[in-house]
């Protein structure tokens, strides 16, 4: 990109690790140097070094990995370990990381207002109050599989003040203990996932929540989950079911989409056997309901735009007339 665009229209930041041996009780800058060493044999100087460590780097050394990667000393920046990633632009912008790099491009910008960001991190750390959310999923002993739900309840915890601790709970162990964990919590979540495995742990917790008025989210399976538990338990559907689990239920009241056309119009068609995802829709989506049904009876319209995303399930038709 230096060669293409003009070596004055890129930076080049290098993102490193300086290690702590414990042995020798000292910093080590050698892979630094080595790793720059290796950028330069294929044509990248960095311009920033931006140092992973987990403790304060000496002044010393930030002189001597400047010296040796042939950076100014100002733009060897200390990435250092913290308790919360919402820390680190500020962490970043204290050593002008952000005017470095600006000053490299050429670029005039005003300084860097980041009132509202401390204030975020602020809250953050001073909650008002706290809150348990159980999350019950199959894959809980890999919690990186929710980390964009978790992540969302962190942020929903700073706009209200609010520490969210959230407790894991494999569905499996519903299903073979009771709702026991369940006891105590303030709300539940029941993310997506595929595959039967788990769904009825699922159900008997959306089932807690709705006899306990527990706060509940659903979120893709566990949603239709919740439409599944209410055909059953309220309605009156005996062995109602998603057709993704049992295709010979009486009462499929979720349906796996088993064709549609994508953007381009072309017919994408699926079965039970074929891999789930990658089909997701977003924006309105108009619906025809058949005549008889609820929400024609109660609107006079047989025509329905939603503008939720609908994945590769999607709820059909039933027979009940819901109250």
């Amino acid at each position: 990109m230096g060669l293409q665009e003009g070596r004055n229209n890129a930076c080049y930041m290098h993102l490193t690790l300086v290690p702590y041996i414990a042995t020798a009780g000292e910093l080590k800058t050698k892979p630094t140097q080595h790793s720059v060493k290796e950028l330069r044999e294929i044509g990248i100087q960095p311009d920033i070094l931006l140092c992973r460590t987990d403790r304060p780097i000496p002044e010393d050394d930030k002189r001597k990995m400047a010296l040796f990667c042939n950076v100014q000393r100002e733009a060897v920046i200390e990435a250092r370990d913290a308790d919360s990633i919402y820390k680190i632009p500020a962490m970043l912008h204290d050593q002008m990381l952000d005017e470095i790099v600006c000053h490299k491009l050429g670029i005039l910008a005003r300084a860097a207002d980041l009132t509202v960001w401390k204030t975020m991190v602020h809250a953050l750390e001073h909650p008002e109050r706290t809150l348990a959310v159980a999350f019950v999923g199959k894959y809980v002993e890999l919690t990186e599989s929710y980390k964009s739900l978790t992540e969302a309840l962190v942020h929903a915890g700073i706009a209200t003040r609010s520490k969210v601790k959230v407790n894991y709970i494999d569905s499996e162990e519903i299903e073979r203990d009771g709702c026991g964990a369940l006891q105590g919590m303030d709300a539940i979540l029941v993310p997506g996932g595929f595959g039967r495995r788990g769904t009825e742990g699922k159900i008997a917790a959306i089932r807690h929540a709705r006899e306990n008025r527990i706060p509940f989210l659903g979120i893709c399976l566990g949603m239709q989950l919740a439409v599944v538990e209410f055909a059953r338990d309220v309605a009156g559907l005996t062995g109602a079911h998603s057709t993704e689990f049992d295709k010979d239920s009486p009462h499929p009241v979720v349906g796996l989409i088993t064709e549609w056309q994508d953007a381009s119009g072309r017919l994408e068609q699926r079965d039970e056997n074929s891999d789930l995802g990658g089909s997701m829709r977003l924006g309105g989506r108009c619906a025809c309901l058949a005549r008889g049904r609820w929400h024609v009876r109660s609107t006079g319209r047989p025509r329905s735009s939603n503008g939720i995303a609908t994945a590769t399930r999607s709820i059909t038709r039933s027979s009940v007339s819901w109250k």
